[in-house]
C-alpha cells in the first residue's frame, strides 16, 4: 500500500473526518448507485434507457438524482441535443474518466472476490 491514512492526515488532520468534504465525496461516488452508474459509463456514452438498463434495479427516480449529482460534482457530462424527440446521452467527464482509472481495479477486484466473501458470511 503506499498511502495510508495516517499519511493524508499528515497532509491534513481533518480529512475523511465527519464534516470534510472527503466524507461527501465518497458518499456520492462510492455509494450504491453512484459507483454502478460510474461503472456503466465507464463503457461509454449512453442514453438514458441504455443507462437504466445497465445499472439493473434502479429506478428512474435514482437514475436522475443520482446523474444530478454526479454531473454536479463534476463526473458526469450530460448533453442534450435539439431535435425531435429530444435525445439526452450521459458520459463520464475528463475528472470521471480519471476517476474510474483509479476505480475499475477495486470493481475488478469485487467482481472476483464477491462469491467467496458473500459464501463465508452465508
Amino acid at each position: 500500500m503506499s498511502v495510508s491514512l495516517a499519511d493524508l492526515r499528515g497532509r491534513d488532520p481533518q480529512i475523511f473526518t465527519d464534516g470534510c468534504p472527503t466524507r461527501t465525496v465518497l458518499d456520492h461516488v462510492m455509494g450504491k448507485w453512484g459507483i454502478l452508474v460510474l461503472l456503466a459509463l465507464s463503457d461509454g456514452t449512453q442514453r438514458w434507457g441504455v443507462l437504466r438498463r445497465n445499472v439493473a434495479g434502479i429506478s428512474e427516480k435514482m437514475l436522475a438524482s443520482t446523474l444530478k449529482t454526479l454531473e454536479a460534482d463534476g463526473l458526469v457530462r450530460r448533453t442534450a441535443y435539439p431535435e425531435v424527440p429530444p435525445r439526452v446521452e450521459y458520459a463520464l467527464s475528463p475528472l470521471g474518466r480519471d476517476l474510474m482509472q483509479r476505480v475499475l481495479p477495486l470493481m475488478e477486484w469485487v467482481a472476483d472476490h464477491a462469491a467467496d466473501i458473500v459464501d463465508r458470511s452465508a
